[in-house]
C-alpha cells in the first residue's frame, strides 16, 4: 500500500550510478548523492511496509480459513476476501515499486553517465585548447632562437672563414677539370 508522504512515479532523483561522482564534494553533485539517499529510504520505507502489509494480511487470512462454525463461516468468508483483497493490493504496489526501481536504476544512470561525459568532453576541449597555445608559445619561441642562432652564425668569424675554405675548394675543384 502507498504510504502518504511517499515519492510518486517518475520523481527526480534515483539511484546513484556506480562510482559516479564525489559524494564528499559541494555543490550539484553533493546535492545530487543527498536526494538520491533520501529516496533511496523512502523506497526501502516502503517497500518495507509493502512486505509488512502483505504478510499480516496473508496471517490474517490464513487464520479466518480455520474457522469450521457454519455460524461464522459468512463473517469469515467476508473477512478473508477483505484480507485477500488486501493481499493483492499489497502485491500490485510492490509490482510497482519494482518497476519504478528499475526505471530509476536505468535513467538515473543515464543521466549521471551524460553528465559525466559532457564534464569529461568539456575538459578535453580545455586541455585540447591549452595544447594549442603551448604549442603556438613553443613554436614561437623555437621561430625566435633559430632567427638568433641565424644571425650569431652569420655574423660569426668561423662562418667567413669556413665560407673562404669552402669557395676554395670549389674554385680549385674546377680549375683542375
Amino acid at each position: 500500500m502507498n504510504k502518504p508522504g511517499g515519492p510518486g512515479p517518475g520523481g527526480p532523483g534515483g539511484a546513484t550510478g556506480f562510482g559516479v561522482g564525489n559524494p564528499g564534494a559541494a555543490g550539484p553533485t553533493a546535492t545530487a548523492a543527498a536526494a538520491a539517499a533520501q529516496r533511496q529510504r523512502t523506497l526501502l520505507q516502503r517497500a518495507d511496509a509493502d512486505i509488512g502489509s502483505l504478510l499480516d494480511n496473508f496471517s490474517h487470512l490464513m487464520k479466518a480459513a480455520r474457522v469450521n462454525d457454519p455460524v461464522r463461516n459468512s463473517q469469515e468468508s467476508f473477512q478473508m476476501e477483505v484480507h485477500a483483497a488486501r493481499v493483492v493490493q499489497a502485491a500490485e504496489s510492490l509490482l510497482k515499486l519494482v518497476s519504478e526501481l528499475k526505471q530509476t536504476a536505468v535513467f538515473s544512470d543515464f543521466i549521471a553517465l551524460n553528465e559525466q561525459i559532457e564534464k569529461r568532453s568539456a575538459k578535453f576541449v580545455q586541455l585540447t585548447e591549452d595544447t594549442e597555445q603551448l604549442l603556438v608559445g613553443v613554436g614561437d619561441q623555437i621561430a625566435a632562437s633559430l632567427h638568433d642562432l641565424e644571425s650569431h652564425y652569420y655574423s660569426s668569424g668561423y662562418r667567413t672563414t669556413a665560407e673562404v675554405d669552402d669557395s676554395a675548394k670549389a674554385n680549385g675543384e674546377h680549375q683542375e677539370t
